[in-house]
């Protein structure tokens, strides 16, 4: 048997600007108001359950605060070439640039801020909150940039 739990919206918020490079163009600086959907599939504890929805969400919540408000910087995108200017970012593309304070920039080790890249790395980092949990053998993370249009990750964590 398989078991899962879900947590999404209400708490799993956060609101960002970003901008996705593709097929060598590069959309327009624009923002999201993001909604976070997180699924743990596992095998059942001694007491019955996958694990505490709380824990997940608090998880999430936090790791959705890291993103709030912020502009979504991915640091590895080939097309981009990004400048430490001390206490800001310059952010260039073609014949645009962008000069964005550091405080208001969330760096992240993506090749672009996709949906499905920012699903990843909230996958990641919940693996790694959950690590010590040994039921646990994926987790799947779908973030909603629009009502009906989210983009998913899924991570298997082997074994278990």
């Amino acid at each position: 048997m398989k078991y899962k739990i879900s947590v999404e919206r209400d708490t799993l918020r956060f609101c960002a600007a970003h901008f996705s490079t593709f097929q060598g163009q590069a959309e327009p600086l624009h923002g999201h108001n993001y909604d976070l959907l997180v699924e743990v599939q596992g095998h059942l504890t001694e007491d019955a359950w996958v694990i505490d929805f709380g824990e997940v969400k608090s998880i999430g919540e936090a790791l959705c605060e890291q993103l709030d408000h912020r502009f979504l910087l991915p640091a590895d995108n080939p097309a981009l070439k990004i400048s430490d200017l001390d206490d800001a970012w310059q952010i260039a593309f073609a014949d645009r640039r962008y000069v964005i304070p550091k405080s208001d920039v969330c760096v992240l080790p993506l090749d672009n801020s996709t949906a499905e890249r920012l699903a990843e790395w909230f996958c990641h980092r919940l693996a790694e909150a959950l690590a010590d949990r040994g039921n646990i053998t994926s987790i799947s993370v779908g973030v909603e940039e629009a009502p009906g249009q989210a983009g998913w990750c899924t991570l298997s964590l082997g074994n278990r």
